[in-house]
């Protein structure tokens, strides 16, 4: 029997801009399957691209197509997981009487990142997260770029300020990874721990 969004933990929206490192939002969309939540998925055409450049995986263009793709590579259960266009400006990201949902922008290219800090607005993706932030609702951006410039570090500080969660693609190796999905993990371990989600992906500091 399919499962009804009602069956699900509150949505979870994860979007995949054009920086390196698709592998974290992939892994991301992956483990908040595993924890019940509904996600709602926003790619842009950037993050298709990087997509099939870094990783195996060919995710169609087309959102119902996306979904099932999804779907299939998670595990989700029909209906878990939802895909939105770059302009479907009916999705309930889209405005604040919408369905509240905390965002993930992962991984978070610098062009996302200003538009974000602007106010932009020019697609769902830049939408939704200028929803996120006037509603006060939990947004986290996951930026991979090095160096950054000034521009960007001003554009993080705006961000910060206004409550979003600057949260770097940067994985630390005090757990001695043993290989390229430990890496992964860590970035994705503090993002679920922003969340307030459960996890195993890796041991809490001290335990």
């Amino acid at each position: 029997m399919a499962e009804t969004a009602a069956a699900f933990k509150p949505p979870i929206s994860v979007a995949l801009t054009g920086a390196s490192g698709a592998q974290y939002g992939l892994r991301l969309i992956d483990c908040l399957v595993t924890t019940g939540h509904e996600v709602w998925v926003m790619i842009s055409k950037a993050a298709h691209m990087v997509v099939a450049t870094e990783t195996t995986e060919a995710l169609p263009a087309r959102p119902d197509k996306l979904a099932q793709a999804l779907i299939r590579r998670s595990g989700a259960a029909q209906g878990q997981i939802r895909c939105f266009a770059r302009e479907d400006w009916m999705a309930p990201v889209a405005s604040g009487s919408g369905a509240s949902s905390a965002m993930v922008i992962c991984p978070c290219s610098t062009g996302t990142l200003s538009a974000v800090a602007t106010g932009a607005s020019n697609n769902l993706i830049e939408r939704a997260a200028d929803v996120a932030l006037k509603e006060r609702r939990r947004l986290i951006l996951v930026p991979r770029e090095t160096p950054l410039s000034a521009i960007h570090l001003e554009h993080m500080l705006t961000l910060a300020r206004l409550g979003a969660v600057i949260l770097p693609a940067a994985p630390g190796f005090y757990h001695r990874p043993d290989s390229v999905a430990d890496m992964v993990d860590f970035v994705v371990a503090r993002i679920l721990n922003q969340l307030g989600i459960e996890h195993r992906l890796m041991p809490r500091w001290g335990e």
